[in-house]
């Protein structure tokens, strides 16, 4: 059904219609990776706001990583960068992150944002360069 036949008659609602501004926003993802130090997570979620791969990014750290390296557990610390973007713009931004990375395999995790602010989620579409 498209638009066009959609009912607008009270009694008889209309089940294909967007239930809010979300539902007409660009799918949201969270993307998650790991750098060795503060000032590779700082470099790696600027450069990406400034192109707009991402509409803001967070940094926390540090955090400890255990995890099995090449046969062995290994132990660091490590800065991790939440990235907020479009799955229009997932691919520019692990690109961007695997050029920029130091890490011969780097993290790179993404999540569908499955619901949120409506306000928030037209802004973060409209910094990354979705309509």
């Amino acid at each position: 059904m498209d638009a066009t036949t959609l009912t607008t008659d009270a009694t008889s609602p209309a089940t294909d219609a967007p239930t809010s501004a979300a539902d007409a926003t660009p799918p949201c993802l969270a993307v998650l990776t790991t750098a060795p130090d503060e000032a590779t997570a700082r470099r790696l979620a600027t450069s990406a706001v400034e192109g707009r791969l991402a509409a803001c990014a967070q940094i926390d750290g540090p955090v400890t990583s255990v995890y099995r390296w090449q046969g062995a557990i290994e132990t660091d610390t490590e800065w991790r960068v939440l990235y907020k973007t479009t799955s229009a713009r997932y691919a520019e931004l692990e690109a961007h992150i695997r050029a920029g990375h130091p890490y011969d395999v780097p993290e790179v995790i993404a999540t569908p944002v499955t619901a949120g602010s409506d306000a928030y989620l037209a802004w973060l579409g409209s910094e990354t360069g979705a309509s």
